[in-house]
């Protein structure tokens, strides 16, 4: 069986799989050709991340996929539940990357409170006393309290981080949940769990919090979670960060909140219109971005490589060569 990995997958993950019997394509297949792709090469599986999309035509026009896996959380950029009405397997590795996800959050969230994004950038060619004086008033993230809006096995793994530097956590979810919450071994003591009562209530949460993470898919509609109304309610001064999904901040109105002092600063991992972010998002002083790069770290990519070969293998079994 032929599996086309097109947004690629880790050389341990193409080793397991080759090993089981697939052959693993790793070409880049543009989204325009995709179709004629898959059919002219008798591909039966397709492997994605976050690039390409599996949408309905492309399940129409290709009878001979059994299987689709995206090698991450979120599969929003496949149209999950008509491929299986078609009888595809969907799968996707949903625990493999939450720890990258959670420590570039982390990375976001001290980036902003001391302003390491924007000075990174100026020292070359800034005057350092007046640098100084304008990045010379940082905040701690020891005792603030941190919104962690969906609390899923991401937002979980970003709870523990906090926890450990001492932050207070507030989950919002839509179903109350008692979740407990490990911060590893600690040395003579053992594991250290500690127990956190999720919320449904998102309005209280973004009054209470000093940070706000955001863990939630795209919204069915394609509306924004964050738009005016949830700026307006939030502490004045207030670090967001969105490493979830583009679309789930309304970016107009966080440029907004930011002019108007509301939001100290953002972190964006995702963006609307990828791979072309607007530019007033990427030029603007107090908004700290990456490349849609969470689950990107060799570790995840491994893991997510070695769990999509297993669930592979586990539905189809070896192949055994004719």
């Amino acid at each position: 069986m032929k599996i086309l990995a097109n947004d690629g997958i880790s050389n341990e993950g193409k080793v397991a799989l080759e090993k089981a019997g697939f052959t693993v394509i790793t070409d880049k297949v543009d989204q325009d050709n995709l179709i004629n792709y898959v059919n002219a090469n008798n591909i039966e599986m397709i492997l994605v991340r976050s690039a390409t999309t599996i949408r309905q035509v492309v399940i129409d026009a290709c009878p001979g996929l059994k299987l689709l896996g995206r090698g991450g959380v979120g599969m929003d950029n496949i149209d999950v539940t008509y491929a299986r009405e078609k009888g595809l397997i969907v799968i996707n590795t949903p625990a493999s990357s939450s720890q990258s996800v959670a420590e570039l959050v982390m990375g976001h969230l001290f980036a902003g409170a001391r302003s390491l994004h924007d000075s990174f950038k100026k020292m070359e060619t800034g005057d350092f006393s007046a640098l100084k004086k304008k990045y010379g008033k940082g905040i701690e993230l020891r005792g603030k309290t941190i919104a962690i809006i969906g609390f899923g096995r991401i937002g979980q793994s970003l709870a523990s981080y906090a926890l450990g530097c001492g932050m207070k956590v507030i989950a919002v979810n839509n179903h109350e949940i008692n979740t407990e919450i490990s911060l590893g071994e600690i040395q003579g003591l053992g594991e250290i769990k500690v127990s956190i009562e999720s919320t449904s209530d998102l309005n209280g949460a973004l009054k209470e919090a000093d940070f706000i993470s955001l863990h939630i898919p795209k919204q069915d509609d394609g509306s924004a979670v964050i738009k005016k109304a949830e700026f307006d309610i939030m502490k004045k001064g207030v670090v967001l960060v969105n490493a979830a999904r583009g679309g789930v901040v309304d970016e107009s109105a966080l440029l907004e909140a930011i002019a108007e002092g509301k939001v100290a600063y953002a972190g964006l991992d995702v963006f609307e219109n990828e791979p072309n972010p607007r530019a007033d998002l990427l030029n603007n002083e107090k908004i700290g971005t990456t490349p849609h790069i969470g689950a990107a770290t060799n570790e995840a990519q491994d893991r997510i490589g070695l769990e999509l070969a297993d669930l592979i293998v586990k539905q189809f079994g070896v192949q055994v060569p004719a």
